[in-house]
């Protein structure tokens, strides 16, 4: 059969133009000093890899090859399947197709019938079978099925805490046994790994559901058994300093995990519900505040206005967006830009969310008194040069980092509106003298997170003249149509078509024009047509721009920005 390590297989790839014929034939020669087959020889020299002969197998033999690294496999798939029986004969169950189980096996094994029996016998389904690397499927089943395992451990060993006269002295005892902590390690370990930026623990009446959101959709990842909820929940409540024998109100905390070498935080929020406590976690990959502006996606224009904006001495920058839009990522990135031992840099933050280096770093603390108003009048006696204010939540902190831009400090902070031109409304509404408004405020900065198509599947394709013009993103009729792309959906995608996000920008200058009618209380029309009118390009032009650019699809602009 094509694939096993033999003259078809070297021939296969010979036909991909994977190999040269010289490259062979000194396999062959090397293969006849040590007894090797020419195909390990190549495999071994680098000529080429595993994943090249696999995927050159499945083509020959007509099966789909799919990259585990990043394939999301379904839970409820894998389940069928004993864990001792995945790994005896290196398979794993992935999800269905046209209502087959679709099983990843090794090369040797595409063509072992009497493996595919057994496969239908024990998962009851349909099975087809999908090539992929031996490596890859032994390293993907000890990544899936080692919570099965743990959890094997868990039901047989931890008794069930719910109920209402549980000892709660126990419940430390029980959070600290190794299976639970084992769990909870995977827990964040396999969330950091899938790229995601929070994890949801949601108690629900029969069992404890696990999801991540990856590029800011919900995934679910598993469901554990109730009776292991208690110990799940203390054990992280415990890891984040959280009172576990509270459980009537939200309580926050943080904790810190070291990741594959890497410091990572996670800040801990926890929520009563009917069914018990509801744990949020949201990671903080201390890399993302190492990030540059270039990183975060710019178009030349929003950032040469922005640019402008941050060399100033002085004078107040907005960044405004709802929650999860990357605002933090942005102040941080441009704080590491006027970060230098000739700055004086103090931010006030409620949490801190990255640790800098060199940046001063106060967090809020309401219980004690601290909040952003008066950590910020303690901040102008210290001598700053930049401050960064978490949010705007009140008139008075938007009163004092108003007068700060106004005398000589540079003010970043952020404040929650759904575009740019609102920003001015919304500080006049809460209470601040239009001219103080118009004087203070530099440049307003909102922004939109947006997933980007995913390189390895992403097809180009004509859009008609009616698509363009049903989703109203100025299109000109007269111009040809262009060609845009969207994601198919792959194994390195996890089928979604998308993998990562970016920024979406829409940068407005503070000019004479826009001040004067901040002073004159104008509508957010007003002052958008102006802004507009002055080379402001909105957050639909943006996306629109990185579609015709190949970045992300119409669908993905249209779902984040009305």
């Amino acid at each position: 059969m094509i694939g096993v390590p033999g003259g078809d297989a070297v021939a296969a790839l010979l036909d991909a133009a994977l190999v040269t014929e010289d490259q062979v034939a000194d396999a062959v020669a090397q293969g006849d000093v040590d007894g090797r087959a020419p195909l390990q020889v190549l495999v071994d020299t680098g000529a080429v890899s595993p994943a090249d002969v696999v995927r050159t197998a499945a083509a020959a033999v007509g099966l789909p090859y799919v990259e585990l690294a990043n394939y999301s496999v379904d839970p409820t798939a894998a389940a069928r399947l004993p864990a001792d029986y995945a790994r005896r004969y290196g398979v794993l169950p992935l999800g269905w197709e046209d209502g087959e189980l679709l099983v990843a096996v090794g090369v040797k094994q595409a063509g072992n019938i009497e493996l595919k029996d057994d496969l239908v016998r024990l998962t009851r389904s349909l099975v087809r079978f999908a090539l992929a690397p031996n490596a890859d499927i032994v390293a993907r089943i000890d990544q899936l099925y080692r919570a099965e395992d743990e959890l094997t451990d868990l039901t047989s060993n931890i008794t069930d805490q719910e109920s209402a006269d549980t000892d709660l002295s126990n419940f430390t005892a029980v959070a600290e046994e190794a299976p639970i902590v084992r769990f909870v390690n995977l827990l964040i370990s396999q969330a950091i790994t899938d790229r995601a930026s929070d994890i949801h623990l949601e108690p629900t009446e029969y069992d404890l559901r696990v999801r991540y959101r990856i590029d800011g959709v919900l995934h679910e990842s598993h469901r554990s058994p109730k009776s292991i909820q208690s110990g799940v929940i203390s054990r992280l409540k415990i890891m984040a300093d959280i009172n576990i024998a509270e459980r009537r109100v939200p309580q926050d905390g943080r904790l810190s995990v070291n990741h594959q070498g890497r410091k990572v935080d996670l800040r801990i929020a926890t929520l009563p519900t009917v069914w018990g406590e509801k744990i949020v976690a949201r990671i903080l990959d201390n890399s993302t505040a190492q990030l540059g502006l270039d990183d975060l996606g710019f178009s030349d224009g929003n950032f040469r206005r922005y640019r402008d904006a941050y060399v100033k001495p002085y004078g107040m920058i907005l960044v405004t967006g709802p929650t999860g839009s990357g605002k933090s990522t942005t102040l941080y990135a441009t704080l590491n830009i006027l970060n230098s031992p000739a700055v004086n840099i103090i931010t006030v933050e409620d949490p801190v969310e990255y640790r800098l280096a060199g940046v001063n770093q106060v967090q809020t603390n309401p219980k004690a008194g601290l909040t952003f108003a008066r950590a910020l009048r303690s901040i102008l006696r210290a001598d700053p040069d930049v401050i960064l204010i978490g949010e705007i939540r009140d008139h008075e902190t938007a009163q004092i980092a108003v007068e700060s831009a106004l005398t000589g400090h540079m003010v970043l902070t952020t404040l929650h509106t759904n575009d740019a031109p609102s920003a001015i409304s919304r500080l006049i509404e809460m209470g601040i003298e239009p001219f103080l408004v118009g004087s203070a405020l530099d440049t307003v900065l909102a922004q939109r997170l947006c997933r980007t198509l995913c390189e390895s599947c992403k097809q180009a394709y004509t859009p008609t003249e009616q698509e363009l013009v049903e989703v109203r993103f100025g299109y000109d009729p007269s111009e040809p149509l262009p060609v845009l792309y969207r994601g198919v959906g792959c194994a390195a995608c996890a089928r979604t078509g998308y993998y990562g996000r970016m920024a979406l920008h829409e940068v407005m200058t503070v000019t004479e024009e826009i001040e004067r009618l901040a002073v004159a209380r104008a509508s957010t029309d007003e002052i958008e047509k102006m802004a507009t009118a002055q080379g402001m390009t909105s957050l639909r032009e943006d996306g629109w721009l990185k579609v015709r650019k190949g970045l992300t699809s119409i669908e993905e602009i249209l779902r984040v920005v009305a």
